[in-house]
């Protein structure tokens, strides 16, 4: 596979003139591909809710994952960049809502946004985030490796996610120093780990029952400094943040959790009456207190 597949007409339309085109993280083919799981289309039906009153694109059956470079304007670009991994269960990407809205909002940060198309639905006899756990490490080396090129720190490379964008974005922080997949060229000698990380509203940290992370969830003390948001009223249990922040510090790695009473899930940065809505705000100053948002190009 050496071209990139059509894309839809209104994921098109959300593209601005501060973003590249979608660029292919296997330019020979993604690890295990075959072609069989249908062509790449927008998922969302007419029954599907608004989220703040709008639609949400959600795009299926990616085979063809790849990454889409939004840019800050130069007076404000700080040369830190995050790479951005939407949410959708494992079975579609909300590419609007929690992809091209989250990266104009980096943007206004300074910070250049990595929009990451990465393969859904699941595969076949493998766990649900394998496909996607190569595409986000094949991702942040890509970022590290074309730093130069691209004007970003290589040493302030985060990563951030939504549901079950904040699973992957979890696990690409806890299993970097293992690749998900064999080396295939110079981009993979570069690291895959990320600077820091943002995990807002995340999935799957936790087993079902009990209070044990996800067994593929694995917190060193080299695990990056960690963001955490979630509402008390998510259908996804808040525990799936406190047990992971508390994972975090047994292991004395700097983590900030904010949790709020109301807002449920899957409300991006889409504007409400919930104090949940103020979560940019308090990702910023968790940024910035680190150092992130120094303008301090390569």
């Amino acid at each position: 596979m050496n071209r990139l597949p059509i894309l839809l007409v209104g994921f098109l339309a959300v593209l601005t003139a501060n973003a590249t085109e979608p660029m292919l993280l296997w330019p020979k083919g993604a690890p295990g591909e075959n072609g069989d799981i249908g062509v790449e289309r927008d998922m969302t039906k007419s029954g599907d809710g608004l989220v703040a009153g709008k639609e949400v694109i959600r795009i299926g059956n990616v085979s063809a994952p790849t990454l889409t470079l939004y840019r800050p304007s130069q007076e404000k670009d700080t040369g830190a960049a995050v790479v951005v991994c939407p949410g959708g269960g494992y079975n579609i990407l909300a590419m609007d809502l929690e992809g091209t809205e989250v990266c104009q909002w980096l943007n206004s940060a300074g910070v250049t946004a990595a929009l990451l198309k990465y393969r859904v639905p699941a595969r076949k006899g493998l766990e649900r985030y394998t496909a996607p756990l190569q595409d986000a490490q094949r991702a942040l080396s890509l970022m590290r490796y074309h730093a130069v090129e691209w004007r970003i720190d290589p040493k302030r490379i985060g990563i951030m996610g939504f549901s079950a964008g904040g699973h992957l974005s979890a696990a690409a922080s806890t299993r970097f120093e293992k690749r998900s997949y064999e080396p295939g060229d110079e981009a993979d000698q570069a690291s895959c780990r990320p600077d820091f990380v943002m995990l807002i509203y995340p999935a799957y940290l936790i087993r079902e029952k009990g209070r044990d992370l996800s067994p593929e969830l694995t917190v060193t003390s080299n695990t990056p400094p960690t963001f955490l948001v979630q509402t008390e009223d998510d259908p996804i249990d808040v525990e799936n943040s406190l047990f992971y922040y508390l994972a975090l510090k047994q292991a004395n790695v700097p983590a900030e959790l904010h949790l709020f009473a109301d807002g449920g899930h899957g409300y991006g940065l889409r504007k409400s009456d919930n104090a949940v809505s103020t979560w940019p705000k308090r990702a910023e100053e968790w940024m910035r207190g680190l150092g992130v948002l120094e303008i301090k190009k390569p």
